[in-house]
């Protein structure tokens, strides 16, 4: 079961570390500001939208940690593992070890961005 106020507290951690304030918080992870202000006042239970959003949003908040107390935060960071660590400059496909060479991003205005090795 959770328990709102130690629930609470570990929102306000978060806020805390973050240097947030609550509006700042609620418009990083796109809710109503007074839905923020509702929670930190007990008024009001997270909803799993609210979880998972603060989930997506934080990748160092450990939604164990956020919900029962269980686990660390700030979440301890893994280490990408690279296979081509020796130049980084150069992307390769694994499975076909091709070098990638320019990727565009198009955009639904109709412009486009193209990123390039040169």
């Amino acid at each position: 079961m959770l328990d709102i106020n130690l629930f609470i507290s570990r929102l306000k951690a978060i806020l805390t570390h973050y240097e947030l304030s609550s509006s700042a918080f609620a418009d990083l992870i796109e809710v109503q500001r007074s839905s923020i202000s509702h929670l930190l006042n007990g008024r009001n239970k997270p909803s799993l939208e609210f979880i998972m959003k603060i989930d997506e949003a934080f990748s160092e908040v450990d939604i164990n940690w956020l919900l029962y107390g269980t686990g660390s935060f700030p979440k301890p960071e893994e280490k990408p593992q690279h296979k081509n660590q020796d130049n980084p400059q150069k992307k390769i496909d694994e499975t076909s070890k091709k070098i990638i060479e320019r990727i565009v991003i198009f955009y639904t205005d109709g412009t486009f961005k193209i990123y390039s090795e040169k």
